[in-house]
């Protein structure tokens, strides 16, 4: 239910430090992951983080024994979140049919693209490259994404 926000401090010496901050989270709080992405989109003036991907341990009432550290893919969901108030809202775009972990993605002004991954439910590593755009007015935020195959 947190996230925590690393930032650099500088000092006038050229020191330079770093800053955790821990905000709590409200909303469609993404469950605990590995493997994940989070990038920062900007748009119209305004920024947010995008959370996609990764994996995440079973359920406590889903494990045996046998399977006690077992994972799985986390839902191929798209999580905006605003680093200032701490909300969350999640996405589910019809492009995005698996939960990708391990992928590489990169953020320029409002779009972010997503390239490669895995994933463990049909043992998939796509060739897509996936095109998600963040569109941030005053009111709801849009997102789309668009499929460039090979």
């Amino acid at each position: 239910d947190k996230i925590y926000v690393m930032s650099i401090v500088c000092k006038n010496n050229k020191k330079v430090t770093f800053r955790c901050t821990e905000k709590d989270l409200v909303g469609d709080v993404p469950e605990a992951r590995y493997g994940h992405s989070i990038d920062v989109v900007c748009s119209r003036g305004r920024s947010m983080g995008v959370l996609f991907g990764g994996r995440s341990y079973m359920p406590s009432s889903q494990r045996t024994t046998e399977k006690w550290n077992s994972v799985a893919d986390c839902l191929p969901y798209v999580f905006l979140v605003d680093f200032e108030f701490g909300c969350v809202t999640s996405y589910i775009l019809p492009e995005l049919q698996d939960g990708l972990s391990f992928h590489v993605s990169i953020a320029r002004n409002d779009t972010i693209y997503i390239l490669g991954g895995h994933s463990l439910a049909n043992n998939v590593r796509p060739a897509n490259l996936y095109r998600i755009q963040v569109d941030l007015p005053l009111g709801s935020p849009a997102i789309n994404c668009t499929v460039l195959p090979g």
